[in-house]
């Protein structure tokens, strides 16, 4: 049977981050399980297992918490003295989406409620089990040796859980990783993230659980929800340019698209994280892009991608903090990392990919009502 590195769970494996994480982790040597509730939606995962799951209810988090072997014995119901903690967990589960989602506040309790609850049977499952195999719960009666190590636990959180105070100037937004504090997020995700940033630390602080803790800014690129109403700015802009004809048009841009941002593409997110993981630095550490756009400016690189004239229609929408950059100070000095492709490449790349899956779902419609016409005319 093949040898692995290093064993991983990663919590929201279904998910964009999560997915493109397997992948990495893959590719380094370790056997892998990936938890969500669905499997990814545009490729085959490529965890070892995969498990359909609701990380909200506790008794799931404690099961997929345990390495039960290589095989993948998640379903077999592996006795506990057979299990180990794992080496490492990713978590990306939450419940989360674009400014149209998170910024209306339709969704506020929701995202509160469910995000925070995966947060919490994590850690507290986490520990209990770390207990287990300390030595304290008896496991000399099954001859079950004390480990070495303790579970390393990754936590993905946001830059909307800065101070909305330091981000109303577009042209000087302060995301430094100090100025989280006073707290002010704009939004109640922001306030779920800061929260669940304090939980984790504190999870470390009180029972030397080791832990990482990264501070996403708007990571984007191909495999994303580009559509439905959670997908993130870059993805929702291409999609509208895509959908326009070969010799353009206008698209609608939520307020005067003179907001600011920074965004980063996902295969620059999964190294940053892969090199967090392997350091011995906790964070809270900024992971993005510091080439600041206006959404204006945005719309216009993925004109330039996509060959076509395009206006902007602006309208009232969900906008969120006036300007936000990610500082990137901190991680080049504690991890030597810095982002290294521009937006332009990034955006090249999601737009050719979000115009193929136009191009599927064109093909498949056409197919459906060909099949339909067929029926028809056979009755």
């Amino acid at each position: 049977m093949r040898e692995y590195k290093k064993t991983a769970l990663v919590l929201g494996a279904g998910g964009f981050i999560g997915s493109h994480m397997v992948k990495r982790l893959r590719k380094e040597g370790y056997w892998v399980r990936g938890v969500d509730l669905k499997y990814p939606e545009f490729s085959k995962t490529e965890a070892n297992e995969f498990v359909c799951g609701d990380l909200r209810d506790v008794e799931i988090v404690r099961r997929v918490i345990r390495f039960t072997g290589y095989l993948g014995n998640y379903y077999q119901q592996i006795a506990d003295k057979f299990s180990q903690p794992f080496d490492e967990i990713y978590q990306f589960a939450a419940d989360m989406g674009g400014a149209g989602f998170i910024f209306t506040g339709e969704n506020d309790a929701d995202i509160m409620q469910n995000s925070a609850s995966i947060n919490l049977n994590l850690l507290d499952a986490q520990q209990k089990l770390n207990e287990t195999f300390d030595g304290s719960e008896g496991w000399s009666e099954c001859n079950r040796p004390c480990l070495d190590w303790i579970t390393k636990i990754f936590y993905s959180s946001s830059a909307c859980m800065y101070p909305e105070y330091n981000q109303l100037d577009p042209d000087n937004p302060d995301c430094r990783e100090e100025s989280a504090y006073p707290a002010a997020p704009d939004s109640e995700y922001g306030w779920e993230k800061l929260f669940s940033e304090r939980l984790y630390l504190t999870y470390s602080r009180n029972y030397g659980m080791p832990v990482c803790v990264a501070r996403y800014h708007n990571i984007f690129g191909p495999e994303g929800t580009w559509q439905g109403g959670r997908e993130k700015a870059p993805a929702a802009i291409c999609r509208k340019v895509a959908y326009l004809p070969t010799n353009g048009g206008d698209i609608e841009v939520w307020g005067d698209g003179e907001q600011t941002r920074s965004f980063l593409f996902i295969d620059e997110c999964v190294e940053a994280t892969w090199r967090l993981m392997q350091s011995d630095f906790k964070g809270p550490v900024n992971i993005g892009s510091e080439e600041m756009v206006t959404i204006n400016q945005l719309v216009d690189t993925a004109a330039k991608v996509s060959g076509k004239t395009v206006g902007k229609n602006h309208i009232d929408g969900p906008l969120g903090v006036r300007g936000r950059n990610s500082n990137n100070d901190l991680i080049r000095e504690k991890l030597d990392w810095d982002y290294s492709q521009t937006l332009e490449e990034g955006i090249r790349k999601t737009y050719n990919w979000i115009s193929q899956q136009i191009c599927k779902e064109t093909i498949d419609s056409a197919a459906i009502e060909t099949k339909e016409y067929d029926l028809l005319a056979s009755g």
